[in-house]
């Protein structure tokens, strides 16, 4: 065979192969995309999940995965070789596929920041052999990550945020309410008999009484305000103030909610991708659905106001809120929202003040009621 022969032939096959894959290079692709966990804290390190499949005969020889991540997901490190590029705000990954193949490559990430995370899209491009053309194709792959803000213990909050709750604790279980059962326990000496749970005994015959739950007419709602300064359309100048004043909240959260504390939630911001003008209040209760949601709004909160946090306590007033404990979070305290302030303790609510300064072992608490007189 001549060289002539020889290069009409070769050209022939190149050719050939670049039009079978631009065709069908990427038909028969299917893609998915997971993380390991829907919901962490911030801080922590999930895996996020690449599922490639090509269910067809034809092999690829390589194929492209870019998408948008956010910066604050942050990618580890896996060796050099492991065919993964994270670049701003894109991250690429490398496969080749056999016929009918499938397979599933993970990444460990570090949620470096509280927030909602939604991927919408993925961008696949192959293409033939020899690097010669290149066919692009976008595919959907919804997948929402939830992360929630970062947990500290309750002592770096402010000592007397720690005997305050201490209080309220102590306040809501001193009393046994006769009308709530919570579940049974066996006969102690000085149990009246009317307590005794007939049924129970003769199922396992041992005496057993009702155990009662206990009550209190307090509940806790924590408070965020989101303005730094009285001008309610001034950007937010320290970001990182707002996160840390939202760890306080789902912090003091989980600590309420664990003791059997009914807590609820409010602020001024508003959440992403939907700036309503109402207030976002969620009245108290006491579940790990409830924990759940605080957690879940805190994350999905912007880092900004829609109104004054002088109107948000207003609506309290107005709607005349009583028999609530209050921890209010704030960078600043006007005379308005002290005023307001005075007003809710005056409607039978107990009012707690955390003061939040730009340097972090500046933070104090101060009992509004005290400073007033």
């Amino acid at each position: 065979m001549s060289i002539a022969w020889f290069i009409v032939i070769t050209l022939v096959i190149v050719i050939m192969q670049i039009f079978v894959y631009s065709r069908w290079g990427l038909s028969r692709i299917v893609y998915t995309r997971t993380f390991s966990e829907k919901t962490v804290f911030e801080g922590e390190e999930i895996e996020m999940v690449d599922v490639i499949s090509n269910k067809k005969l034809l092999p690829v020889p390589w194929i492209r995965l870019e998408a948008s991540m956010s910066e604050h997901l942050v990618f580890k490190q896996q060796g050099e070789n492991n065919n993964e590029i994270k670049h701003g705000s894109k991250h690429q990954t490398m496969f080749s596929l056999m016929p009918y193949q499938k397979i599933k490559r993970r990444h460990k990430l570090t949620c470096a920041k509280r927030g909602r995370y939604y991927l919408k899209t993925v961008a696949l491009s192959t293409g033939d052999v020899f690097g010669f053309s290149e066919t692009f194709k976008t595919v959907s792959s919804p997948t929402e990550l939830i992360v929630y803000p970062r947990l500290i213990p309750l002592d770096e909050i402010s000592l007397p945020v720690h005997s305050w709750l201490g209080d309220i604790t102590v306040r809501r279980w001193i009393m046994e309410d006769p009308f709530l059962t919570a579940g049974g326990r066996q006969y102690e000496y000085g149990d009246p008999m009317d307590m005794v749970n007939w049924k129970a005994t003769s199922r396992i015959n041992q005496l057993q009484v009702d155990k009662k739950d206990f009550t209190a007419d307090h509940d806790l709602m924590i408070y965020v305000n989101f303005n730094q300064t009285g001008d309610v359309w001034k950007p937010i100048a320290d970001e990182a103030l707002i996160e840390r004043a939202l760890s306080y909240a789902a912090t003091v959260a989980d600590y309420a909610i664990s003791r059997g504390i009914p807590t609820g939630f409010g602020c001024n911001s508003y959440y992403t991708g939907n700036a309503t003008s109402e207030s976002i209040r969620i009245e108290s209760e006491n579940s790990n659905q409830q924990l759940n949601y605080l957690f879940e709004t805190m994350a999905r909160l912007q880092v900004d106001s829609k109104k004054s946090f002088n109107f948000f306590l207003e609506e309290d007033v107005d709607q005349k809120r009583e028999e609530s404990d209050i921890l209010l979070i704030t960078a600043i305290m006007t005379d308005k929202m002290q005023e307001h302030v005075g007003e809710l303790e005056r409607l039978g609510n107990s009012v707690k003040v955390v003061i939040l300064e730009n340097d972090r072992e500046e933070d104090g608490i101060m009992d509004e009621q005290r400073k007033q007189a």
